[in-house]
Formats: C-alpha cells, structure tokens, sequence
C-alpha cells in the first residue's frame, strides 16, 4: 500500500478511482479497460509533473517517506554475501550504523550505512538512524579492516544525525564522528559514499568524506534539519520550508556546489515507489564509481580526497 505526502494528494485520488474502476470491472460485465488506461496516463502525466517541479522542502519530505528503502534494503537489492561484523570493540553494538563484508559485481568490499527501520520496533531498535559513538567507532574499525586487506570501501547515508543523547555526549560523540572522519580521509583503498535519503550534519560527514560522493535525486544533505535552521533564525519551526530553500539542500543544488559528484536517478514517483529499480540503479552508479577508481594508489587516492574537500566553497 502506497503512503501518499500531502503534496501527492491530486495523484492519490486519481489512484484511488482507478483502483475502485478495476474492482468494479472484476465484479461486472462491464469494459472499463478504455477508461482505466485514460485514468492511468493521467495519473502518471500528474506524477511526473509534479516531482519534476519539487520544492526543497518537498524533497526533504519524499528523502523522509516513511516507506523509502534502507540500509538493508539497499544490502538485499544491490549487494550480495553480506557479513555483518558488530561492535566497536570499546562499547557495544549500535544498530543505527551497520557494516560489515559484501560483494558488488563480483568485488570484495567493506559496506557501511545507517538502518532507520520500517515500523515503530525495528525504528526503535535502530534508533532511528541516528548513531551513538559505538556505531561511529565501529566504523572506524571497520574501515582500518578494509585498509588492512585493500577493500574498497562503500557508504550508504540516511540519517537526520548523530544521536544528541546525553549518553552518546558522555561517551564522546563529537570524538568518534571526528575519528571517523579522519578514518575516511585517511583510508589507503578507494571509497564511494551515497548519500540515499537524509544526510544530515557530521553523523552523514563522518560516513560521507569520500572521494566520491553520490546522492539519490530526491535525497537531501545538510549541516541541519531545516526546521533545526529555522528554529534557529526565526525562533520557529514553520519556517522550515523558507529554511529548506535558502540552504541549498538538494541534489541539483549540491552538484552545482561541487559537494557531490554525481546525482543517482530514481524511479518516477521516489524510490520508494520502486525499491528495487531503486537498488539497480544504485549498484550500478557505484560500481561504476569504483571501477573507475581501482587502479588509483593509496597516495593519490588521499589526494584526491583532500582536494575535492578543499575545493568545496570555492567561488
């Protein structure tokens, strides 16, 4: 079943008389074949048009559909053996940043990303996507395991956060986005990060600092949530949309900016209408990325890494 945004309205009804239409043709005599393909054409014009003229704000909505494919979507999909490999060695386990091993086309990798969950227990359980300083110590470890036996390394970015509990600040959160920050600069193997819903402030840094930087078309990446930034500059949350606009969150707006390399197109509706082509789409987008990265030494991998951070903000 389809969640509509409150912006898709027009087209969930035209939705919902299609479906009355073929319930009422499977129970009658009635050929309503003609008009059930007349209503579909219009559907999908109405469709198209509008996430082709999406706001930023809107597009913050769609990389927040509650049905948007995950972490483990994107691991069934797109990837295969997948071998997770927990805890931090410090702490525990957080369940918000998962990784472990996987394959891509026939390439060994080391695969990293943040779990938000489906429904109220699995959200809970991995806390929403929003990582504690075990999960970023624990991709660090991860990536010193890739370096250490020369696997690339790949990111898949979908979070709100890093978890602001004051537990997670007890246990040094700025430190561990910091180090794992450090960790992705410093890696000697190539690495691809996807940005494929929210990315937001140094809990998406802290797993993005690639030197390839992809982002799904309807996806979303900023140093705040615009209704953080409204809070902020207007003392209230209802600016977020003015917010949304002026911060240049969205993939078009950062590829200008040259704080991502490549934007990844989805399915016609979001990528939650479509989670596999979805998948597909990003697979190949990647390994792409990584082919054309393989025969780059650790030096000029780093290299490249620093360059493409520095040059961000350039006029």
């Amino acid at each position: 079943m389809i969640s509509y945004l409150e912006f898709e309205k027009p087209v969930a009804a035209l939705e919902a008389r299609i479906a009355d239409l073929r319930k009422t043709a499977e129970g009658g005599d009635v050929d309503l074949s003609s008009e059930i393909a007349r209503l579909e054409g219009k559907s999908a014009d109405l469709l198209a048009s509008t996430y082709a003229s999406l706001t930023p704000w809107q597009k913050t909505q769609v990389a927040r559909h509650p049905m948007r494919p995950h972490f483990r979507d994107y691991v069934a999909q797109a990837f295969d053996d997948f071998m997770p490999l927990g805890g931090d060695r410090s702490y525990g386990e957080d369940h918000a940043i998962i990784g472990g091993l996987a394959t891509l086309g026939g390439r060994r990798i080391v695969l990293i990303g943040h779990e938000k969950g489906h429904d109220t227990q699995t959200r809970i359980r991995h806390n929403f996507g929003m990582g504690k300083p075990e999960g970023y110590r624990k991709a660090v470890r991860l990536m010193e395991l890739a370096g250490r036996f020369g696997l690339p390394v790949v990111t898949l970015v979908d979070t709100s956060g890093a978890f602001p509990g004051v537990e997670a600040e007890e246990r040094g959160q700025a430190e561990a986005i910091a180090r794992s920050t450090e960790a992705c600069l410093a890696l000697p193997v190539p690495m691809v990060a996807a940005i494929v819903g929210e990315g937001g402030s140094g809990g998406a840094v802290a797993l993005a600092s690639a030197e390839r930087v992809l982002m799904f078309e309807h996806a979303v990446y900023s140093v705040i949530s615009p209704e953080g930034a409204s809070s902020i500059l207007w003392r209230t949350p209802d600016k977020a949309a003015e917010a949304a606009e002026a911060m240049k969150v969205t993939a078009q707006d950062l590829l200008a900016l040259g704080v991502i390399d490549r934007i990844v197109s989805e399915p016609m509706g979001g990528a939650q209408r479509d989670p596999a082509a979805a998948a597909k789409a990003l697979g190949a987008a990647i390994g792409e990325e990584l082919d054309a990265l393989s025969t780059l030494s650790p030096d000029k991998l780093r290299a490249r890494r620093e360059e493409r951070f520095l040059r961000i903000g350039e006029s």
